[in-house]
């Protein structure tokens, strides 16, 4: 082999170890939106989620969920470890009696997946829009700034969720549920 040969070679390499990286980190980002994803249809009601891990499978053991800012952190304070958490969550969900329609939407995405793989950060604008039981609707905006963990199979667990409510109000919607 040449010298020009030879260089060839470890440009190859350097090639391929870039693109095995950028895979890499397009796998986690496309797991983390899959997970959060999740999250979002298994809070809807009614649900319909379809196949796929169940709400606590979406958490890491130590993980955190915390309302933050002045609605958030008095509605909801500060949740630790699974158990706690899907209980927090199960309280707005059937079979409680607490909404009647609750859709989740999620916009201005930002993902950002640590050098080293081991760290991911997701940024979203949440938009909920839900009828209560009693025919009240109310839509809100919400802050979610979530972190992420590395699991097995390629999977990325949620360690620490926090919500900030930014914007809400009545809505004015139909108080007639669908049959």
């Amino acid at each position: 082999m040449t010298g020009h040969d030879s260089a060839r070679s470890i440009d190859a390499r350097e090639v391929l170890e870039v693109l095995e990286r950028r895979v890499a980190m397009l796998d986690a980002e496309r797991a983390v939106r899959a997970t959060i994803t999740r999250y979002m249809a298994l809070c809807d009601v009614p649900e319909d989620a379809g196949d796929g891990p169940a709400l606590a499978a979406l958490f890491t053991a130590d993980a955190v969920w915390e309302g933050i800012g002045p609605q958030y952190a008095r509605k909801f304070g500060r949740l630790d470890g699974t158990d706690a958490i899907v209980a927090m969550l199960r309280r707005y969900l059937p079979p409680e009696p607490h909404f009647a329609a609750n859709l989740h939407f999620l916009t201005s995405e930002s993902i950002d997946v640590g050098a080293d793989l081991a760290t991911a950060r997701g940024r979203w604008i949440m938009l909920q829009a839900s009828r209560q039981v009693d025919g009240t609707a109310e839509l809100i905006a919400a802050r979610l700034t979530i972190d992420f963990a590395p699991a097995d199979g390629g999977a990325w667990l949620i360690r620490h969720f926090r919500t900030e409510r930014v914007l809400d109000g009545p809505w004015p919607l139909a108080a007639t549920p669908r049959a």
